[in-house]
């Protein structure tokens, strides 16, 4: 495979003011092409540091991406940076300025004098036209390596990249991209997972895992000459040994998906209806639900009920369960799932109540307590979790468990 590294500049990225999220980006496209992403480098607003970085990277790779440094200010250097590092002296291209103009001019404004530097260009690039801002990308073949330097505005760098460098990428290069296998997973941990997977002794496949709250994935990259057969049989082989965790795979001939979106098709599919009551996670599970395209054929109704007095109204909570067990308890939980569902003539009622804290706890019920009910045409399916963390972060997980209870009630899991 062919070797890739990124390259990312500006004091900005360095000091965290601003978070890197080009080289996440571009490595995961690359890596998808067929490259082996060997480097992610990042430097600030120095030219003698981007210059010496430019030409080892050169010498270490195949191909080099910079995004970054090509603005019109003082403190962006990345042309001169190559102009020094390869001895390709600066000139003015006059179809970049041309190109830059007429972009100030189709606004109705006047180019600021400084926008010129932007025109300056090392000797014998190839510019690489950008229709989505002012600074013109550029690419030079130095050291046997492609090096190709856009803008750092994400917007303009994943233009510049889809329509100026990939043309560039498969002319030059014989790429062969391999799969990618994604199993998706909620409600278990890296840890968990490891251990339920066990040995793996696939030498053409690397195996990884990553943690995206609130998933976690396990991710297989097979090489590209890997029959298809044996890239089900192994994969048929990990989601078994991961077991009901797992809610969709993504990179075969399956549609994978989000919790949220394995929950849409299965419902639309059975032309079933869901209505849900929350309390502590605020409406984030009705709005997972109708941010999916199509919701309005499955999801009917969303309650925020966050205080007692509106569970018993609009839900029927019996004052004296709530005097009882509680607002947090299983008895209000499967009232409230009940309810909604009754309130609302769906099929089922997904009710949630809980402490996301950081204050509101006790010894019996800390933060972090929280129930979550599913009532279904014949029963109520009740979970108790008892969750790290912030509010955010308890807020994110009880309203993935709430989809995951429907989940596997929807697959005969409970």
């Amino acid at each position: 495979m062919p070797t890739a590294e990124i390259l990312s500049q500006g004091d900005e990225v360095v000091t965290g003011q601003t978070v890197d999220t080009n080289a996440a980006w571009l490595a995961e496209r690359l890596t998808d092409l067929g490259f082996t992403v060997i480097r992610h480098t990042t430097v600030g607003d120095v030219l003698t540091d981007i210059r010496d970085i430019i030409r080892d990277a050169a010498a270490r790779a195949d191909l080099v991406i910079g995004t970054g440094g090509l603005g019109p200010t003082e403190d962006d250097l990345t042309a001169r940076a190559v102009a020094e590092a390869f001895d390709r002296p600066l000139v003015l291209d006059e179809q970049a300025l041309a190109h830059i103009e007429a972009l100030y001019t189709r606004f109705g404004r006047r180019m600021p004098a400084v926008n010129r530097k932007q025109a300056w260009l090392p000797t014998g690039c190839q510019r690489l036209d950008n229709d989505w801002g002012t600074a013109p990308g550029f690419a030079v073949e130095e050291q046997g390596a492609l090096l190709a330097f856009v803008a750092g505005v994400p917007r303009e760098m994943r233009n510049l990249y889809e329509q100026r460098i990939l043309p560039l990428l498969r002319a030059r290069f014989d790429l062969a991209p391999g799969r990618l296998v994604t199993l998706r997973t909620t409600g278990v941990g890296e840890s968990d997972l490891q251990e339920r997977i066990g040995a793996f002794e696939e030498p053409e496949v690397v195996l990884g895992f990553r943690s995206i709250l609130p998933e976690n994935h396990v991710k297989l990259r097979f090489d590209a000459g890997t029959p298809k057969a044996r890239v089900h049989a192994i994969v048929d082989d990990l989601a078994e040994r991961i077991g009901s965790a797992l809610f969709a795979i993504e990179g075969l001939d399956t549609p994978g998906g989000s919790l949220a979106q394995v929950v849409a098709r299965a419902l639309a599919d059975r032309g079933e209806t869901l209505a849900v009551a929350e309390s502590c996670t605020g409406g984030r599970v009705a709005a997972a639900c109708t941010a999916i395209p199509g919701a309005s054929t499955w999801f009917v109704e969303g309650l925020v009920t966050y205080a007692n007095e509106a569970k018993v109204r609009l839900l029927g909570v019996r004052p004296e369960t709530l005097a009882e067990h509680g607002a947090v308890s299983p008895e209000v939980c499967a009232q409230m799932a009940r309810g909604v569902r009754e309130h609302a003539g769906t099929t089922y009622g997904l009710g949630i109540t809980g402490i996301a804290g950081p204050s509101g706890g006790s010894e019996q019920k800390p933060v972090g307590t929280v129930h979550v009910g599913l009532a279904t045409p014949s029963t109520v399916h009740h979970r108790k979790l008892r969750l790290p963390g912030d509010r955010e972060r308890i807020q994110t997980l009880s309203t993935a468990a709430a989809l995951d209870l429907l989940r596997r009630s929807l697959q005969n899991l409970l």
